[in-house]
């Protein structure tokens, strides 16, 4: 996970042993009251597994609980392979098949799930990104092998800005001499070079707990030489930043050429811990607080204004004529994320006076406002710098989980700050005098306990619980810890769901007795839910003037064993309804023939069906749809 490859902080102001710890009254929250605010129906999902956040700041508060929306409605379930998360709630023409999956923003969606009580979700994604499910398609900061991009003369890696996620950078659209950069322009990068020191580190550390001391040793020599290579290298002693060299010749650029300008991709490492701690690196930070260099008024520029081709588009969206995203000044999620992970490790861990928390406190308000459209929650592809609204308007743009949020409130704001060993490290990056007068996150599993933070200004101060009991607290905003005993984790428990399609054509199959489009029809047994009114999902019934009989079948390629089922169906008050009544049913060769106890069905949400043992190898849900309405039904889930 991504607390691997971070610099572990290690001063303390406070510690309280733990078996001398006194307990304190604490504000508990309301957590069934909050799910149903901000979930509906569907809060039973997010009761048993989500941290539970209030703030003064009643934005951030709502885009925490609107993130885990996000989290939810991308993970699909595949069956045996278990959960993986996507990064286009629709299926693109560029994700890894037959998964539905990116790799460029796994460190996001693990970042972000590592904070769930339900360990299943990042396990599960681990364990299929490392057993196939990492095609390199992109770059990312997983602890893999990129030695084919690696430069043994100069002892440093590069990528393809496209491969990294970031087309139409300063190195691409210069090596096509201004005419394009959607492909090219292979850099020794920032981003690749410190993921790679990032994965080093992390191999030090996985071998160093396997006693491998030897691969450990080779593993810390690697990411020393990367460093030393990196710091030498990659700065830039003109522009005071981290910036590319370009990797090879072309009619416009020569290899190891520097590029001409800032990007803000040079403040990545920091993501990491990478740089050295001293004045000269940390004013790389100074451009972040420059109107006329990387801060937009609307964000984080990803180049400057000053760069020739900033802001030119090149690349439009051919069906709709929409503009496409491209990395030449946009406001992007995704290095956002980074970047405020990166001044979250500067504030916690580094000696510098450029960077304050004010600053944190006023960039994560920037990045919490970019996240509602219309006045309703909705994180688009990338954003104006300069003007407030997206760029890339496009159907996939809607609840885009190419970023993070929710590990930027845990780890930063509130300030849970990862370690390995047994102690809990709490450091808010909220200044003092600041007008976040309170907060308390609680639910938060931590090495094996459920932790809670709370800040209370004119009340309590700053106290840290752990399973109930305070164990360290403060009048005043700063850094507490405290020691913790030794836990185990908690079991995982994986309910395997045989009913997911996941090639079309191939067993199971579906069908159904109108609105036969095969692939909605795909979409009710592809292991998706979500119910985002934007990006319609599962299968869809025809209307009709009366009411009227309606089924969803499922087909397996042989006689198969099932205990229950999960019922998901969408509602809109308008075009869309529940269906009036409903059975689920198995075919015994000759007849339907009703199985199991129908609990009522609830909208947006699911429907635990639950019974006795049935074999069968065909199984539908039958219901009554009411007159001059439709049914959804977005997922039909066999166990």
């Amino acid at each position: 996970m991504k607390s691997q490859f971070l610099a572990y902080a290690t001063a303390a102001s406070l510690a309280v042993p733990f078996a001398v710890a006194t307990a304190i009254a604490k504000r508990s929250l309301d957590t069934t009251a909050l799910a149903s605010q901000y979930f509906g129906n569907h809060a039973p999902w997010y009761q048993d597994r989500i941290p539970f956040f209030t703030c003064s700041d009643k934005s951030i508060q709502g885009v925490h609980y609107y993130r885990w929306k996000v989290f939810r409605a991308h993970q699909r379930d595949l069956g045996e392979r278990g959960y993986v998360s996507t990064e286009f709630l629709d299926d693109v023409g560029w994700q890894l098949e037959p998964w539905a999956t990116l790799n460029d923003a796994t460190g996001f969606h693990i970042g972000e799930g590592r904070w769930l009580r339900d360990r299943r979700f990042a396990d599960d994604y681990i364990r299929h990104m490392y057993n196939g499910g990492n095609d390199r398609h992109f770059t990312d900061y997983m602890a893999d092998s990129w030695d084919d991009s690696f430069d043994t003369d100069k002892g440093l890696y590069w990528r393809e800005p496209l491969a990294d996620a970031t087309e139409y950078t300063i190195s691409s659209i210069d090596a096509s001499c201004g005419v394009d950069g959607f492909t090219g322009g292979y850099a020794f990068r920032p981003s690749i070079n410190s993921y790679m020191w990032a994965n080093a580190i992390a191999m030090n550390k996985i071998a160093a707990l396997t006693g491998e001391n030897g691969v450990a040793s080779d593993f810390q020599k690697r990411a020393d030489t990367l460093k030393e290579r990196f710091q030498a290298d990659i700065w830039n002693t003109t522009l005071e930043h981290f910036i590319d060299r370009h990797q090879r010749d072309t009619d416009c650029v020569k290899y190891w050429e520097p590029i001409r300008g800032r990007e803000l991709v040079g403040l990545v490492p920091w993501m990491f811990n990478m740089p050295d701690d001293n004045s000269t690196y940390s004013a790389a930070w100074k451009h972040l607080l420059d109107t006329d260099k990387l801060r937009g008024s609307n964000g984080m520029r990803t180049n400057e204004p000053s760069y020739e081709y900033y802001m030119r588009q090149y690349r439009y969206d051919q069906p709709t004529g929409l503009r496409e995203c491209q990395w030449n000044g946009p406001v992007w999620p995704y290095q956002i994320t980074q970047v405020l992970l990166g001044m979250a490790n500067l504030l916690d861990t580094y000696d510098q006076e450029i960077i304050t928390k004010a600053n944190f406190i006023d960039e994560l308000r920037r990045y919490t406002n970019i996240h509602y459209l219309n006045g309703e929650f909705n994180i688009q592809e990338d954003y104006e710098p300069d003007k407030t609204g997206p760029i890339v308007g496009l159907p996939r743009s809607h609840h885009y989980f190419h970023s993070g949020y929710n590990d930027i409130i845990i780890s930063g704001l509130v300030g849970i700050r990862p370690r390995a060993d047994n102690v809990i490290e709490v450091n808010p990056m909220i200044p003092e005098g600041s007008d976040i007068t309170s907060f308390r996150i609680q639910d938060v599993p931590y090495h094996g306990h459920s932790v809670a933070v709370q800040w209370e200004a004119s009340g309590s101060g700053l106290q840290v619980e752990v399973d109930g009991t305070v164990l360290a607290s403060a009048s005043q905003l700063g850094r507490l810890t405290a020691d913790i005993p030794a836990a185990s984790a908690p079991a995982i428990e994986r309910r395997i769901a045989k009913s997911i399609q996941l090639v079309r054509g191939d067993f199971p199959k579906g069908s159904a007795s109108s609105g036969n489009d095969t692939e909605r029809i795909h979409d009710a047994i592809d292991g998706g839910v979500w119910f985002f009114p934007e990006l319609p999902n599962g299968w869809d019934s025809d209307g009709t003037e009366t009411d009227s009989e309606q089924w969803y079948a499922i087909e397996f390629a042989s006689p198969t064993e099932f205990t229950g089922a999960e019922l998901a169906f969408f509602a809109n008050g308008d075009d869309f309804a529940l269906p009036k009544d409903y059975s689920i049913q198995q075919f015994d060769g000759s007849n339907w023939v009703d199985v199991w106890d129908r609990p009522q069905l609830v909208e947006n949400g699911l429907t635990a069906v639950e019974g006795d043992s049935v074999t069968t190898g065909k199984i539908r849900v039958a219901f009554t749809q009411l007159a001059g309405k439709k049914t959804r039904l977005v997922e039909f889930k066999l166990f």
